[in-house]
């Protein structure tokens, strides 16, 4: 799929605004599609990645919910194997795992994540997933 189909034209949600912080590698783009608030306590948000773009390790006190739309991606907990994602995969991370995600070094990907108890904290960012981290994976597939 080219890029062009990634929040374009036909795309069920909007691609969003170009993610600027420390805690990606590459390119990716967010928008929020439930903000956090007291009513609904449960952010959502659609998360566009390039090509071998991922996010750092990290941690949700309170879980965390991914429904991949679009794409292919990598999912790694901390200790486990690596899981590919393709569309219409769920991946429910429990509350304080230690983990990351992104899109294959081929394939554009899409996934909806909802952070879920919130109330137990703000995400923890960790170290970012090397290149070399990265690339072994890469080899498993």
């Amino acid at each position: 799929m080219s890029s062009s189909n990634y929040g374009g034209e036909g795309a069920v949600f909007p691609k969003g605004k170009k993610v600027t912080n420390e805690y990606f590698n590459g390119a990716v783009w967010l928008h929020m599609l439930v903000d956090n608030d007291n009513t609904w306590n449960s952010p959502m948000g659609n998360v566009t990645f390039e090509p071998r773009a991922r996010n750092n390790w990290h941690i949700h006190p309170g879980g965390q919910i991914l429904l991949v739309t679009e794409g292919k991606g990598f999912y790694k907990e901390e200790g486990k194997p690596v899981r590919m994602l393709e569309e219409g995969d769920v991946v429910k991370i429990a509350p304080k795992v230690k983990h990351w995600h992104g899109a294959t070094s081929d394939s554009w990907f899409t996934h909806i994540a909802i952070s879920t108890n919130v109330q137990q904290g703000d995400t923890e960012w960790l170290s970012p997933v090397t290149d070399k981290e990265y690339n072994n994976i890469q080899l498993d597939f």
